[in-house]
C-alpha cells in the first residue's frame, strides 16, 4: 500500500501569488471528499475480501494449479489496488496541510482500518516462499499470463533467508502503525511546524522552514548567514527530540534485522531495489574516490568566483555573482520543460500535457505544507500526483522537469498492473534525472553569451554535486549511524559528530563550517522515512549521465527504447533494462562514465576562468 512520502530533496521554499496562477491538486479522480461513501463501501470491501481470500487461499497456495495461482494473483493485486487508492488519497491529503489534526486523524484511521484488514493477508508471502522453486517454474511454464507475474515472486522468494514465523510476521504487520509509521508522522508534524525567526526578516514574521531554507541561496550574504544560523537555533533546541526519533527507527530496524539475520543495515533496501550489495559499494566507492576531482575542485572555483578566502555553509547553494537573480514564473516554467521534453519526442509532452491541466500537481507554497517535491504514482488505474513548492528559481524549473519526468514514468508504466508498475528506487530516478538533463541542454543550446553559459554549466555541476556527492555522503552518513547504533543509544552529539565526519571530505578543503552545522541531519526526511533511500539518488544520475551519453552519440531508435525501458516499470531488472543501450551498471567502468560528465563540466568552467 503505496502511501506517498515527500522524497525528494527539493530546493523549494516559501512563495507566494508572484509567480502566476499556480495548480492545486485536484483529489476527486480517487475520492470526492474524506466523507465520500465510496471510501467507507472500498473499506468494507477491503475487510471483506481479505477475510475471504485468507478462507480461499491460506494452507492450500502450493496446490493450486497454473489458472488457480493466476486467478490468486488477480484477487491479490486488486485488494492492493483498492488499499493503494484509499491510502494515496489519505496521505496526499494529509501532505498538503500535516499541521491539520483533523487530516492526520483521517490519515491514521486510514492506516488502522487498513492494517487490520489485511492482517488475514501476511500468509500469502510467507506460503508462496515455501513452495518448490521446481513446483512454480512448472506452473509459469504451463500459464504465460502467471509468467508475467515472475518477477513478484522472485522478489517475494528473495526474502527467504529472512523470512520469522508466520506468528512473528503478523505481530509486526498489526505493530506497524505504532512503530516506524508512527515516528515518521512526529517527524514530519514537528518539521511543518517549526517557526525560524530570521534576523532581518522581522516584517515576515516567523517563518516556515522551506522558507528558512529558500533563504540559503538568497544573493545577500548577510540574508543567508542570518537564516543558517536560525536554523541551526532552532534545530538545536530541538535536537533532543531529533535524535530520540532516529535512535529509536534505528534500534527498530536493527531488532527486526537482527531477527531476520540480514548481514547489513543496507541489506533490505539493497532487497527491496532489487540490486545487489556489489553495485552500490561499487557506485560509492567510485563517488568517494572522485571527490577531489569533482565538489574538491568545483568548491574551490565557486570560491574564488565569490571573492572568499573560505566558503561557509551558507555559501554553498549561493547564486553566483554574474548570475541573473531573475524569477520565473509558472507559465514560463511549464513552456521550458514541456518544449524541451516536446524536442526529444512528442509522446513525452503529450503524456506530461495533463499534468498542467488535470489538477495532477500542486505548486504553491502554503501553511503547513509537506517541503521539498515528490510524485506519487497513487495506483495503477488512476494516475500519479506531482507535489511542488515553486518559488520561480531557476533550480525550481529544474525540480518541475525532475518531478514531472516520475510523473511520465509512472503513467507509462501503469500499464503493467498494480504489482508490476512500481519501480525499484534505483530505477525510479532515471526518468525524473532524464527529464532534468534534456531541460538544461535545452536552456543550455539557447545561452545567449559565455556568461550565461558558465551560470548553467555552474548550477547543473551544483545540482549534479547535490545528487551525486551530497547523497553518497548521507549514504556514507546512514551507515556510520547505524552501525553506531547497534553498539548503543547515541547522544545527540554522538550524532552530529558522525554528520560532520562525512561533510568536510565530502565538500573539501574550501569550507569552514559554522558552529551550529553540526544539526542540519534533523531536518533530512529520507533518513527517517526510507533508511539507505539516498544512495538511489546518485544511482540515477550516474545512470543517466551514461544513458544521456548514448543518446547524444545518436543510438538508434533511442526514444522508443527510452519509453520501452520506462513502461517495463519494475518488470524487468536493471541489467536487462539497459542492455538494448549497450550499458552494464554492474561493471564498475559504468560508473566512472557517469562521473567523467560532471568532470568534464568543471573542466568547461576550469578553461573559462582560466581565459578570464
Amino acid at each position: 500500500m503505496r502511501t506517498p512520502s515527500p522524497f525528494h530533496d527539493a530546493n523549494a521554499s516559501a512563495g507566494g501569488k508572484s509567480f502566476g496562477d499556480l495548480p492545486e491538486w485536484d483529489l476527486s479522480d480517487l475520492y470526492a471528499a474524506p466523507d465520500a461513501p465510496e471510501i467507507e463501501r472500498d473499506l468494507d470491501w477491503l475487510d471483506a475480501e481479505c477475510r475471504s481470500f485468507a478462507a480461499d487461499y491460506e494452507g492450500k497456495l502450493a496446490e493450486l494449479d497454473a489458472a488457480g495461482m493466476r486467478d490468486c494473483i488477480h484477487r491479490y493485486e486488486k485488494i492492493d489496488s483498492v488499499a493503494g487508492r484509499v491510502m494515496s488519497y489519505a496521505g496526499l491529503r494529509y501532505y498538503q496541510k500535516t499541521t491539520d489534526t483533523g487530516r492526520a486523524k483521517f490519515l491514521s484511521d486510514a492506516q488502522d482500518r487498513i492494517t487490520n484488514a489485511t492482517t488475514p493477508l501476511v500468509f500469502f508471502s510467507l506460503e508462496v516462499n515455501r513452495i518448490e522453486d521446481a513446483r512454480l517454474d512448472a506452473l509459469f511454464a504451463q500459464d504465460d499470463a502467471l509468467a508475467r507475474y515472475r518477477p513478484i515472486f522472485e522478489r517475494l522468494r528473495a526474502m527467504r533467508p529472512h523470512q520469522l514465523s508466520d506468528e512473528l510476521e503478523r505481530f509486526l504487520h498489526d505493530q506497524s502503525v505504532v512503530g516506524a509509521a508512527a515516528w515518521n508522522r512526529l517527524f514530519d508534524e514537528t518539521i511543518a511546524g517549526l517557526e525560524f525567526d530570521v534576523e532581518g526578516e522581522e516584517a515576515e514574521g516567523p517563518l516556515g522552514i522551506e522558507a528558512t531554507l529558500n533563504l540559503l541561496s538568497d544573493p545577500d550574504r548577510t540574508r543567508r548567514e542570518a537564516a543558517a544560523q536560525a536554523l541551526a537555533r532552532v534545530f538545536g533546541k530541538n535536537i533532543a527530540l531529533f535524535a530520540r526519533v532516529h535512535n529509536t527507527l534505528a534500534k527498530e530496524k536493527e531488532v527486526e534485522d537482527r531477527w531476520r539475520n540480514m548481514p547489513s543495515p543496507q541489506t533490505g533496501r539493497h532487497l527491496a531495489n532489487h540490486v545487489e550489495p556489489e553495485v552500490v559499494e561499487a557506485l560509492r566507492d567510485a563517488v568517494v574516490a572522485a571527490y577531489p576531482r569533482l565538489s574538491h575542485r568545483y568548491y574551490e572555483l565557486k570560491r574564488k568566483w565569490l571573492g572568499l578566502d573560505k566558503l561557509e555553509v551558507w555559501d554553498r547553494n549561493a547564486p553566483l555573482p554574474m548570475e541573473d537573480p531573475r524569477q520565473v514564473d509558472w507559465d514560463e516554467a511549464r513552456e521550458t520543460v514541456m518544449t524541451a521534453y516536446a524536442d526529444f519526442s512528442p509522446k513525452m509532452a503529450e503524456i506530461a500535457e495533463p499534468f498542467f491541466d488535470k489538477g495532477w500537481i500542486d505548486a504553491g507554497v502554503k501553511p503547513g505544507k509537506a517541503p521539498g517535491a515528490f510524485a506519487h504514482p497513487t495506483v495503477a488505474d488512476a494516475h500519479p500526483y506531482v507535489m511542488l513548492n515553486y518559488l520561480g528559481k531557476p533550480r525550481d524549473v529544474m525540480t518541475l522537469a525532475h518531478e514531472l519526468g516520475h510523473g511520465v514514468h509512472q503513467v507509462l508504466a501503469a500499464g503493467q498492473g498494480e504489482l508490476l508498475s512500481s519501480t525499484p528506487l534505483t530505477l525510479a530516478e532515471t526518468a525524473s534525472v532524464f527529464g532534468e538533463m534534456l531541460t538544461f541542454r535545452k536552456l543550455l543550446s539557447q545561452a545567449p553569451d559565455a556568461n550565461a553559459r558558465k551560470v548553467l554549466l555552474a548550477g547543473k555541476v551544483e545540482d549534479m554535486i547535490n545528487t551525486v556527492v551530497r547523497q553518497i555522503a548521507f549514504y556514507d552518513f546512514e551507515c556510520k549511524l547505524h552501525d553506531a547504533r547497534r553498539k548503543g543509544e547515541l547522544t545527540p552529539d554522538d550524532i552530529n559528530a558522525l554528520w560532520m565526519s562525512v561533510q568536510g571530505e565530502s565538500l573539501g578543503d574550501a569550507f569552514t563550517f559554522m558552529d551550529g552545522y553540526e544539526t542540519f541531519w534533523a531536518y533530512v526526511p529520507h533518513f527517517v522515512h526510507s533508511p539507505f533511500y539516498v544512495y538511489a539518488y546518485a544511482f540515477g544520475d550516474g545512470l543517466v549521465n551514461a544513458l544521456y551519453a548514448v543518446y547524444e552519440e545518436g543510438n538508434p531508435d533511442f526514444q522508443e527504447k527510452y519509453f520501452e525501458m520506462l513502461r517495463a516499470g519494475g518488470s524487468k531488472h536493471h541489467k536487462e533494462l539497459l542492455a538494448p543501450f549497450g550499458l552494464d551498471a554492474s561493471d564498475p567502468a559504468f560508473w566512472d562514465k557517469g562521473l567523467s560528465m560532471i568532470e568534464g563540466m568543471i573542466d568547461e568552467l576550469e578553461a573559462m576562468e582560466a581565459q578570464g
